[in-house]
């Protein structure tokens, strides 16, 4: 994004902020009627307030102004100004930032129609979250993966390919996409790397796969891309399949992983 888009993205976003300030009223917030207003709303020495910031500051960010505010900040800025899920959603998206009350929310709360979507689609499927935890998976995946998903108490990713001997034996050209893994594990979670729950899991990792380690110390950052997944499973036989992903628009932490035959895609 130029710099161009980014300041006209940042003037949007104020002025979405200053039209949230202005629908919601002082009972709303639990504050005082107190005497006759003279424009809708809070006011924005109110909205800091409420936010825990200085009135500069948040005056700055309904001007659209160069500041640095921080996640938390803007959830409480969500709460203040009562915004619903898309809205919530949008005001992040905007800010590009994460919502920390969001991933919270979705940790563990998987719907059934989305288990059942995957356990329709016709090849080996997964959600996946943040973490590179497998969420959900169909029995194709199971099968692919030689059984390892289901033995797991809690199945993760990148625990299959850097502490499974499984994923040598059956990933074809398994030390590149171990490569490109830690490097699209990266790009997932940058703007959560210093969670409690990450930095153990890196810490697991690096102690437990040198070829983790070596990949992570190089700090590389790479998009998840699709393309082609070959598989040599020892009762399979070899497979190839075209890998399809898709982030999930009500659980934007999530993504929706599928394997789809090169049969069927063409």
């Amino acid at each position: 994004m130029n710099a161009q888009s980014a300041s006209r993205k940042k003037q949007l976003l104020g002025e979405f902020v200053r039209e949230a300030r202005a629908r919601v009223t002082p009972q709303m917030a639990g504050l005082p009627v107190g005497q006759r207003r003279r424009t809708p709303g809070l006011r924005r020495e109110e909205v800091a307030l409420l936010c825990d910031i200085s009135v500069t500051w948040y005056t700055w960010i309904e001007q659209g102004r160069d500041v640095a505010v921080s996640n938390q900040v803007w959830s409480r800025l969500a709460d203040v100004l009562h915004l619903n899920k898309a809205e919530r959603a949008y005001l992040f998206d905007m800010a590009d930032g994460i919502d920390p009350d969001h991933t919270k929310s979705q940790l563990g709360s998987l719907p059934l129609n989305l288990q059942a979507c995957v356990d329709s689609i016709k090849g080996p499927a997964y959600i996946l979250d943040k973490y590179w935890n497998i969420l959900y998976f169909n029995d194709m995946m199971d099968a692919l993966f030689g059984r390892w998903l289901a033995r797991q108490p809690q199945a993760n990713l990148l625990r299959f390919i850097f502490q499974s001997d499984v994923s040598t034996q059956i990933v074809v050209n398994w030390e590149e996409r171990a490569k490109r893994s830690v490097s699209e594990f990266r790009a997932d979670i940058g703007a959560s790397i210093d969670e409690t729950d990450i930095a153990l899991m890196i810490e697991d990792l690096t102690q437990a796969s040198e070829v983790f380690k070596h990949w992570w110390e190089r700090q590389t950052v790479l998009a998840r891309e699709g393309g082609l997944r070959e598989f040599n499973h020892p009762q399979l036989g070899y497979q190839e399949f075209e890998q399809i992903t898709f982030r999930l628009a009500t659980h934007l932490d999530y993504k929706l992983v599928m394997l789809l035959p090169l049969t069927m895609s063409a």
